[in-house]
């Protein structure tokens, strides 16, 4: 069983409650009829209940009569989500109009569900953007203790299996923060190796990337990676990382113990934390398109809840995967 199709079987052993928005979304809804169909999760589609129903009925969607759908315009429930949305930004100005108004729009709808405890993630993005996806999770559902950065993390598969973990490496932040900090950075670290576990199920060794290994040039760009190194290695002193680590230095084993002779992640790094957005964007992709590597996310990780954004080109496919791993999600952070 490849590690894809145990992140499916971990989600039905335990189906979580994840509510997707964008009920109405013809590959979100062909997506919610597959996981309902393999009993992966309980699903919540926010949208007009009949127009749903007739979607369904066009494409022969039979198992979504499983999910739950709650239509903003009549739902119950609706006067308790706007006044929890008050309560949470009355400080920021927000009059209870407003927030009558705002909790009409299914993203913020979504995350009120789960600050209510009525779901457990939420899966959104096949229509909306990024920016639109997290805005109403900063606000609502807000970032983990300790944490004040959200990133995302990237699933590689590749058929280099002499590297990772067979072939499977986690890169990160390569979706949300341009220029972090090195708090920041050092966040991002301990946070995709908390991924790492949950979903890959190994134990990471994350390498902090740089153009630099262990004093090998002299930059600020290097001095950040540094203090980021020392700053993830206080906050996480479970977590097996190193750096500063140059790419090579981080995978080849020879290089790594010529490079970085006696670290315990060079040569055999399995995560790798990119000191910047373009470097982790840029890199993915590269690897993506020159290996003929799968890639699947991102993760966003960081937020006090499981909350994923799709790519607006994503398949079916990939809104099946990516809810299975909502929901796995999930699961780790009861177990947590």
């Amino acid at each position: 069983m490849d590690l894809l199709e145990q992140i499916m079987a971990r989600a039905k052993s335990n189906p979580q409650r994840i509510v997707l928005p964008e009920g109405t979304e013809p590959r979100t809804l062909e997506a919610a009829n597959i996981i309902l169909k393999e009993k992966a999760a309980q699903l919540i589609l926010i949208g007009n209940a009949e127009e749903i129903n007739k979607m369904a009925a066009e494409k022969g969607y039979t198992y979504i009569s499983e999910a739950t759908i709650v239509d903003p315009s009549n739902d119950p429930r609706m006067p308790k989500y706007a006044n929890l949305l008050y309560e949470l930004r009355k400080s920021k100005g927000m009059t209870m109009e407003e927030a009558e108004k705002l909790a009409q729009n299914p993203l913020y709808l979504g995350c009120l569900m789960i600050k209510s405890g009525d779901a457990d993630g939420e899966l959104a993005g096949a229509q909306n953007t990024t920016g639109n996806v997290l805005r109403p999770a900063f606000q609502i559902v807000k970032t983990v203790p300790g944490v004040s950065v959200v990133s995302g993390a990237i699933l590689m598969f590749t058929p280099a299996k002499q590297y990772g973990e067979n072939g499977l490496l986690v890169f990160a932040d390569c979706a949300v923060n341009p220029c972090p900090t090195a708090a920041e950075l050092a966040q991002i670290a301990v946070c995709t190796a908390q991924t790492t576990r949950i979903i890959a199920g190994y134990e990471p060794r994350v390498a902090m990337l740089s153009f630099s290994t262990k004093g090998s040039a002299k930059h600020e760009l290097v001095d950040k990676v540094v203090e980021a190194t020392k700053l993830a290695k206080e906050m996480a002193p479970d977590v097996m990382l190193d750096g500063e680590l140059q790419a090579d230095a981080a995978l080849v084993p020879s290089v790594g113990e010529h490079k970085a002779p006696g670290s315990p992640v060079a040569g055999k790094a399995n995560v790798f934390v990119f000191p910047d957005l373009q470097t982790g964007n840029i890199g993915y992709k590269m690897v993506e398109r020159f290996s003929g590597a799968q890639a699947v996310g991102p993760i966003l990780q960081g937020i006090a809840a499981p909350i994923n954004d799709l790519s607006r080109g994503c398949s079916v496919d990939d809104i099946v995967r990516m809810i299975t791993i909502t929901a796995n999600q999930a699961i780790g952070l009861k177990q947590k």
